[in-house]
Parts: structure tokens; sequence; C-alpha cells
């Protein structure tokens, strides 16, 4: 291949792999400078140019002129192991270059007749790397733009921690414990996932996907749905208990739109679809409402006729009453309503009954008694 053909051939695969020119050359002229010290037995510093138009290679040795060399023995000589490839003495370079002083820098091109044979393996083994590294960080590029979204792939292998999920131009890392609790799945089988994070590994792009995430389900929604597409209602807030419920805060920018109608469809079809890709979870929808007050009441359905008073908007704390009958459903299954109307609004919210507030109150008056 000559010089022609050669740059030829880098402008060629800068274009088709997207990888700039510049970045290619110096990979080369870096390579190159470790190449030539290793095969022809050199110690001398030197750099190499590579001519982005003519593709003419030189190598160009260069050594500042000291008046002494900075490390020497005891009777005045240079270590044996101390690399004299950085430095010359000005005494010695005095008749050949009569102007130097010292701190210049000597250049002088010592390009090898046969370092075109050199140079071609080289300049092969960085192109293959350049494109290997480009391609790994083009991957990133395209993923990055894909985190916190959703995507739909296809499950190619598992071992005993993770799930790998095919996605196109590379494989995202699905760990069985960011699975929905109790779903099964099969290999081969085409499945949504929630891109969490794409970072550059040292082997290659590392895309960490899940089901269980709380993003999944504000995606999930977003996608079946066409009225957050347009708009029309947006969601405020998520908590979620994977597997078992969670609760969505929702609201619309239109009053004639129903927002909570909305994400169940006629007929409870579009909540069903929903239900069905999240393993049977169920989904509480919330109406979200500025006043913190109503908004925390809404977010303890399905219990009724909660009254809401704000402790501290501080701290973030409230009491919510209800009446009796009302308490089990308010605090749910091992506190698992209560819990997840505290994570969708943000507050801390401790239930009590009329009775107990009541009762309170009587022990606190015969207390002071």
């Amino acid at each position: 291949m000559n010089n022609k053909e050669f740059i030829a051939g880098v402008k060629s695969i800068a274009k088709e792999k997207n990888i700039s020119e510049n970045v290619i050359f110096e990979g080369m002229e870096q390579a190159l400078i470790t190449a030539y010290k290793k095969n022809f037995n050199s110690k001398t510093n030197v750099k190499v140019t590579i001519d982005r138009e003519t593709g003419e290679i030189k190598v160009v040795s260069y050594l500042v002129v000291v008046k002494d060399y900075s490390v020497l023995n005891e009777d005045g000589t240079s270590p044996v192991d101390y690399d004299l490839g950085a430095e010359v003495l000005l005494s010695e370079i005095k008749d050949e270059h009569p102007n130097a002083k010292v701190g210049d820098v000597i250049e002088t091109e010592v390009t090898p007749h046969d370092f075109g044979r050199v140079a071609a393996g080289t300049a092969k083994q960085v192109l293959m790397q350049k494109i290997r590294e480009a391609e790994k960080l083009s991957v990133v590029d395209e993923f990055a733009d894909k985190q916190d979204e959703l995507m739909v792939g296809m499950l190619a292998m598992e071992d005993a921690r993770n799930y790998y999920v095919d996605l196109g131009r590379t494989r995202g890392i699905l760990p069985k414990n960011e699975m929905i609790p109790g779903e099964e799945v099969k290999m081969g089988s085409s499945i949504k996932v929630y891109i969490t994070k794409v970072e550059a590994g040292p082997k290659g792009p590392v895309i960490l996907v899940s089901r269980k995430h709380y993003g999944f389900i504000r995606r999930l929604l977003e996608s079946e749905i066409p009225e957050f597409a347009d708009g029309t209602i947006e969601l405020y807030s998520v908590a979620r208990e994977p597997g078992v419920r969670s609760k969505v805060a929702v609201f619309s920018n239109n009053e004639k739109v129903d927002p909570i109608g909305a994400c169940i469809g006629e007929g409870g079809s579009r909540i069903a679809s929903i239900n069905k890709e999240l393993n049977g979870e169920k989904i509480d929808l919330i109406l979200y409402d500025p006043d913190i007050s109503k908004f925390i009441a809404n977010a303890l359905a399905p219990a009724k006729n909660v009254t809401v008073n704000i402790i501290s908007e501080e701290d973030k704390e409230s009491l919510a009453i209800v009446n009796d009958e009302n308490l089990p459903l308010a605090i749910g299954k091992k506190g698992s309503n209560v819990i997840l109307a505290s994570r969708l609004t943000k507050y801390k919210i401790n239930v009590k009954t009329l009775t107990q507030i009541n009762e309170e109150g009587n022990e606190s008056d015969l207390s002071e008694k």
C-alpha cells in the first residue's frame, strides 16, 4: 500500500465508522514512537509525524541542550541506567550547532529507510483498536439518550445473578433482583425494560436495566396512554412496592378530561394491559392536588372521608384522621398503604381515628388533674 492509498483508507474508515481522522492519526503517531524505540533499540526522545495529505512519515529526535547532565555518579559520569536520550551537553554540539544555548531543543530527522514496514503493521493495529473504541463509544452515546426510557428487547441468556437482554447493538444487564417479584420469563421472549444506567466499562458499554424501578411504571403509563404523550394529562409522582401495589398521582391540564378515567380506559382496558405487563401488580390512581392536605387524603385511598391536618410544613409531617371502619384501609396490610402514600406525597403521615384522638385527649386531661 502506497502513501496515497494509506491516506485514502484512513479517510474512508473514519467516515464509515464516524471516527475523527485526527484521532486515528494521533493514535498511529503515538504507536509508531513505541514501535520505533522497540524495533530500532533507541532510547532517544522522538516524535513521529504523519503528513495528513501525502501520508509521509517522519521520525524526529529531539534533545534538550544542558550544561551538565541532570543525574551524575560521584565520579562525574552519568549512571548506566540513566536515559541520556533526553539531553545533550552544550559542549558536545557547539561545533555542529554554534548558535545553540542551554534550554534549546535540537531536532534531527532519524527516519529509518525501512520504517515503512514497521509503520504498515502498526497502522493496521491502531486502526482496529480505534475502530473498536469508537464503536464502544458510539453505543454508549446512543444509549445515553435512552437512559430513563423504556426499551423492548429479547431475553438472550442468563447466569446465576443476571438476565441479558438483546437491545440491538448491545446487551442490557437485567439483575434478577430487578425483576418484578414472582414473574417468570423464557429465553428468546420479548421483554420491556427500563434503562437505569449507561456507562463505558473497560470491556465495553455497560447498560443496566430494570423492571422493578418506579420509573418503569412511569414510562409504561406514558407509553400506553395517549393523553400523556400530548400533554393533556401529566404524571406527578409514583410510589411502588414491586409486584404488589403502586400508587400513581396524576393531574389534568384540561378540565374536560378526567385524568384517572383516561388512565383506566373504556371498560378498564388501558389499566388492564398495564396490570398484565406488571404481572398483576395493582395500581392505585390518585388525583394530585396542589393543596397538600387534599393530596394526602387522596393518597390514602381506598380509605374514604379522610381529614388531614398539616403538623409541620418544614418537617413535612401530617396527621390523617379517619373513622374506625376506614382505619385498616388507610393503614393497609403491614402498613403498606400509608407507607406508599407517604412516599407518593413526600410527607410523614400519622393515621389516627377520632376515637383514638378523643381517648388521648381524655388521658391528657386526667394526667393534668
